[in-house]
């Protein structure tokens, strides 16, 4: 992974590294480039709040807002490009994951400023969600920096998963109308909608070399196995910073199989039947028949599907007192 140009590098003293966690502090920044989707979540006063705290520290601060798709990573590379030691975004997972794939082998940093709907990754990483508070964690001596995992598909990086079949359908049917209304349980609300007419399909996985066969409603690739709650999961044992990728199959599309499911998340147990898992450096997933497919809640139309994990892709700002991720 490349190393900024020693004049990127921000001051502080970075020698305390733990090795093993990928953990170093977080230097107090003095300069910080924000990139803003004006889009994401709902309407808030955000720059006013991000003024105040910026003044009163004596941060240099300057903002980019994306008004189309790609300017998240134009505006980040551009960031890189003119020296921000650090990168900062307020958005949803889809804006956070775009400017973090820009920031891939530089080691400048990313400051989540947790402004969507389900705010999935900030939540597994302990980033609070009060802006203030997030924006204090680059300059007050609260933060440190933790590298973590992205997985690959194709010529594009993502930070939480891969949706195949039900779980795109759940992301497909809650509209921006309805996740400004319901926030979160705007996904629930359309994932009861799903249910109606649940579609199953043939997964033929391929794992590390290793092939199987699955019959299930939803095949799920996963970076992160938060589902935008504290201490909730998709399955225990998914961590952001293991080198590998998580493979959940939910094998039977009925109401009983999917409450067995939220069962076992809730409870924090594993093994729930209707449940697979799998963890895999590579996957590809052939399916039979095709179904909707979402990256970090974008649907998109790709195929082949062959995903890839990078380790320790990123540096980002956490909190010092966070837990492993």
């Amino acid at each position: 992974m490349a190393l900024a140009p020693e004049d990127q590098r921000p001051s502080g003293d970075l020698s305390k590294v733990d090795a093993s966690a990928g953990e170093a502090p977080a230097p107090a920044y003095d300069r910080i480039a924000v990139i803003v989707n004006p889009a994401a979540g709902q309407d808030r006063p955000i720059l006013g709040v991000m003024n105040t705290a910026f003044h009163a520290a004596k941060v240099d601060w300057e903002v980019f807002v994306t008004k189309k798709t790609g300017d998240g990573q134009r505006y980040t590379k551009l960031a890189v490009e003119q020296g921000f030691p650090v990168v900062a975004v307020y958005g949803g997972d889809g804006t956070v994951g775009a400017v973090a794939s820009a920031l891939i082998g530089t080691e400048v940093p990313l400051a989540i400023f947790p402004g969507g709907t389900a705010n999935v990754m900030s939540v597994e990483l302990g980033i609070p969600n009060d802006l203030a508070q997030a924006c204090a964690l680059a300059f007050s001596g609260a933060g440190k920096t933790r590298k973590i995992d992205m997985g690959q598909i194709g010529d594009r990086q993502f930070m939480l998963r891969i949706g195949i079949g039900f779980e795109a359908e759940m992301v497909e049917g809650a509209d921006r109308q309805l996740k400004d209304k319901l926030g979160t349980f705007a996904y629930a609300l359309s994932a009861l909608q799903a249910l109606r007419l649940p579609k199953l399909a043939r997964y033929r996985l391929t794992l590390d070399g290793h092939q199987r066969e699955i019959e299930g409603m939803t095949c799920i690739i996963a970076n992160t196995g938060n589902v935008g709650r504290t201490n909730l999961a998709l399955v225990p044992g998914i961590h952001v910073s293991d080198g590998l990728l998580d493979v959940i199959v939910v094998r039977r599309g009925d109401v009983p199989a999917l409450l067995a499911v939220a069962a076992s998340v809730l409870s924090g147990s594993a093994g729930a039947e209707p449940l697979q898992h799998f963890q895999a450096r590579e996957v590809s997933v052939e399916m039979e028949p095709q179904q909707a497919v979402t990256i970090d809640g974008e649907m998109v139309d790709v195929s082949p599907i062959h995903v890839k994990v990078i380790p320790d892709a990123l540096r980002v700002i956490v909190p010092v007192n966070a837990g492993p991720v």
